[in-house]
């Protein structure tokens, strides 16, 4: 898995990637901030003949409480390797703001931004982030876009100067009338918007998938054979729903998977097996991200209860923070089975 991470990570600092990828990208995901991006999130499944990836996030939630849930059974990992997310976690802000600021001035205030913060599932998870920045003497508060002022000389939080706005908003090219003053401030370098759509652009929009499981359009981006070999045997084969024929997609709609591209947090995913025919002539071609279905692994708990499993690798640029796994029941992770959730994972 953390071959693939690096791997992926390498393609999108390529020029070769970037040009074949760019015309397919908004304006604002080709605009380069500088930076990299807080919190990298790569889900995989684990099947009988390996780890699969399922999709990258440019704001994946839960690390947080991942670290906490291993310090709640008992650091199942060696202590090392839970105090290295600590460390490497902290450190990815601060060089986030050294890659922006030019390393000048210490990282001083910090905003967690999100919409509809009172109902957001992962709230206190933000706060308890805002806490433990704080503890680090990094002043940190959440806030919604709305709240936030822009100005000539930067972007203030209560007429206070924000340095760096860690975004959790799922908004990623900053399309929505919301997020409209916050994309001119970030076009304009007026704050350190972390993630961001050029990040997203390159690695989570769920059409890179389609590229890296292409073995024809993988030839031209001078790899290895054998990285092209792990691209194709760890990303599912993908396509988008305009580029194959419906009657053969719905013969094969069983083994298949149905994601918009647009959406996140598993919201619109369909599974072929359970689609109807209307269901299915409703879909938009050109934003239905079509793959094979990856089975994940099941784990059986104290009780009996059996949950379904992802693991996600918390990543900064490529370097690895933590492993947390998500137990759920149904068709996909959703955070609301009973006994399910985030879980630590043993490293052995």
């Amino acid at each position: 898995m953390l071959r693939l991470v690096r791997l992926l990570f390498r393609l999108s600092q390529s020029d070769i990637y970037r040009r074949q990828v760019f015309p397919e990208l908004p304006e604002v995901a080709r605009f380069d901030p500088g930076h990299a991006a807080l919190m990298m999130g790569y889900d995989f499944h684990l099947t009988a003949n390996g780890s699969r990836l399922i999709e990258v996030n440019t704001n994946a939630g839960g690390g947080y409480i991942a670290w906490l849930s291993e310090q709640l059974a008992g650091k199942v990992s060696p202590a090392h390797l839970s105090n290295r997310f600590q460390q490497r976690l902290l450190q990815s802000y601060l060089q986030e703001w050294r890659d922006f600021s030019g390393g000048d001035q210490p990282l001083k205030r910090v905003t967690v931004i999100d919409e509809d913060l009172e109902h957001q599932p992962l709230l206190t998870e933000m706060v308890g982030c805002c806490d433990w920045l704080c503890q680090h003497d990094i002043d940190a508060q959440t806030a919604s876009p709305e709240q936030l002022q822009i100005r000539s000389g930067g972007v203030y939080l209560h007429d206070k100067k924000i340095d760096l706005i860690y975004n959790r908003h799922c908004d990623f090219y900053l399309e929505t009338p919301l997020m409209a003053e916050l994309k001119s401030a970030y076009l304009a370098g007026l704050a350190c918007l972390s993630p961001n759509p050029f990040a997203y652009g390159l690695l989570a929009d769920k059409r890179r998938m389609v590229l890296w499981s292409d073995a024809a359009a993988l030839e031209g981006l001078e790899l290895s054979a054998s990285d092209r070999q792990l691209l194709l045997e760890m990303v599912p084969p993908s396509f988008l729903l305009s580029t194959q024929n419906r009657d053969d997609i719905w013969s094969r709609r069983k083994k298949l998977i149905f994601k918009p591209v647009t959406r996140f947090a598993s919201r619109g995913v369909l599974m072929g097996k359970g689609i109807t025919k209307k269901r299915f002539a409703d879909l938009d071609p050109q934003t239905t991200l079509v793959q094979d279905v990856v089975v994940p692994s099941i784990e059986t708990s104290e009780s009996g209860q059996k949950f379904k499993v992802d693991l996600r690798l918390f990543v900064y640029r490529d370097h690895l923070l933590g492993v947390g796994a998500r137990l759920y029941q149904g068709q996909v992770t959703n955070l609301r089975t009973e006994g399910g959730g985030f879980a630590p994972v043993r490293i052995v």
